[in-house]
């Protein structure tokens, strides 16, 4: 069996076995949705603003914490190290994973995309389409090698929600996903500008509504260093024996 058909049978099954998590499917798909629909319900800001914050969000849960929670989980219940005994080589399973998450964080755009439009009247705009699809990719490619990286610093399954959040969360929310940070301090928004999410957001920003914003492509390149930073800092530390 040739590495591509041992990559489209692991994606399969990763598929499936996803499918038959309710929570994880549950969490992954309902959090975008739901914040989207409470910021465009509240009077906080306008849903062009929002839907493609949101779309932002859903590539960084179905890439950065979906994969570094599933394959923290999987390492400490042995799974990655019976692997290494498999036909399958290690670096076609992650290389499935990753493919995985960028198909569940295409899924979550085309969703947020088609509520935003349907429920809130926002205008999707097709001259920037291309864009748009490009920096959900180098995202999703970016946020991936991340959540590899950041599996070396979860000691154990138990910590993981934690870590991963902890990485995550502070800097969604200084870099304009759930507020709008145009009027903030400059330290903050420099601050903000030190690290992959607020470029990534900044990107699909722009894409999505290119009267407001100047798409530069500069952003995706940060963002694309950060993701081989992260691949580099994955290949040197990412373990597949359980912590103890």
């Amino acid at each position: 069996m040739n590495i591509a058909s041992m990559a489209l049978r692991q994606f399969s099954f990763e598929n499936k076995a996803f499918w038959r998590n309710p929570a994880a499917a549950f969490f992954t798909f309902v959090f975008p949705l739901m914040f989207m629909f409470i910021f465009n319900v509240l009077p906080v800001g306008p849903s062009q603003f929002y839907v493609p914050a949101m779309a932002a969000f859903s590539v960084i849960t179905a890439c950065y914490t979906n994969i570094a929670m599933n394959v923290t989980f999987a390492r400490d219940e042995g799974a990655l190290k019976r692997l290494r005994g498999t036909p399958l080589p290690g670096w076609v399973f992650l290389i499935a994973k990753v493919i995985h998450s960028t198909f569940l964080a295409i899924i979550l755009v085309t969703i947020v995309t088609v509520a935003g439009t349907l429920l809130f009247g926002v205008d999707v705009p097709t001259d920037t389409f291309g864009s748009f699809a490009i920096s959900v990719l180098v995202g999703a490619a970016a946020f991936s090698a991340l959540g590899l990286a950041i599996t070396a610093a979860v000691p154990n399954p138990d910590a993981a929600p934690a870590v991963v959040q902890a990485t995550i969360l502070p800097l969604l929310f200084i870099s304009g996903y759930f507020l709008d940070t145009r009027g903030a301090p400059d330290w903050l928004n420099t601050l903000a500008d030190l690290f992959p999410p607020a470029h990534f957001v900044d990107a699909m920003q722009s894409a999505f509504n290119p009267d407001a914003f100047v798409w530069e492509s500069v952003d995706l390149v940060i963002v694309g260093l950060w993701g081989i930073g992260g691949l580099l800092l994955a290949t040197r530390f990412f373990s597949w024996e359980p912590r103890r």
